[in-house]
């Protein structure tokens, strides 16, 4: 029950109480929880404060209102495991979703200036940019960067559709040994927000991700620009996944 003497607020209170019985499986995914009125009588609060309760968890994605019918369980976003040297698309396949890929600039080799954070700064690389569709939404954008010496002749290559680490392996012998990832929110520039269908004041998640290979640390160097507004991405600890 409510505890009345807590400095913690009372819609904050019925809010974990709430969500305590959707993680324990009382309420599911998919469920209508009881109504305002009930929720006021069970716990002897005013409306206003199970409404706030219940705001709080909308705001959190746990909830959703829907017109007309009540306020229910929102599904849990697929997660999708971003560590993946092809740029998590054999994750989202993977559960069972289907995935197309859009190239948004052919491969080519060109000369990087002003990206600090681009280990091919001031050098020359591959380029290619692409959008993954999952369930014919756009979801993520891939900038990616190789190795010119380790990737001789990758611009011959079909990417549009293809796994990076399926040609890495079989054309070219490469597997990662390792690599690291940096993460933050952001918001996509004009063209990025387009090709992702949302606005550019939208927050995103945006990935920096560096593989190291035997023959060369930061052979293969990518910008992900993710919309989680439909997905959970995850990584998992101890060791790259490779699709």
């Amino acid at each position: 029950m409510l505890n009345t003497q807590s400095p913690i607020p009372l819609y904050h209170q019925l809010a974990d109480i709430l969500l305590a019985r959707i993680r324990s499986g009382e309420y599911p995914a998919g469920d209508r929880i009881p109504a305002e009125l009930k929720l006021a009588e069970a716990y002897n609060i005013g409306r206003p404060t199970v409404r706030q309760a219940i705001e709080l968890l909308v705001s959190k994605g746990i909830l959703e209102r829907r017109r007309g019918s009540g306020t229910f369980v929102r599904e849990r976003k697929a997660e999708v495991d971003l560590f993946s040297l092809d740029g998590t698309s054999s994750s989202f396949r993977k559960k069972g979703l289907a995935v197309t890929r859009r190239m948004l600039r052919k491969i080519r080799l060109k000369t990087v200036r002003g990206e600090a954070e681009n280990p091919f700064n001031g050098g020359r690389a591959y380029f290619f940019s692409r959008l993954t569709r999952v369930e014919n939404e756009p979801v993520l954008i891939e900038d990616l960067y190789l190795h010119p010496d380790l990737f001789p002749g990758i611009d011959e290559v079909d990417l549009a559709d293809r796994s990076l680490s399926e040609i890495a392996e079989e054309r070219y012998y490469l597997k990662p040994v390792s690599g690291r990832q940096t993460f933050r929110i952001g918001c996509a520039d004009d063209g990025r927000a387009g090709n992702l269908g949302v606005s550019r004041s939208t927050p995103i998640l945006v990935v920096n991700r560096y593989l190291h290979f035997t023959q060369a640390e930061n052979a293969v160097y990518s910008a992900l620009y993710c919309r989680t507004d439909r997905y959970v991405f995850s990584q998992t600890l101890g060791g790259a996944n490779h699709g």
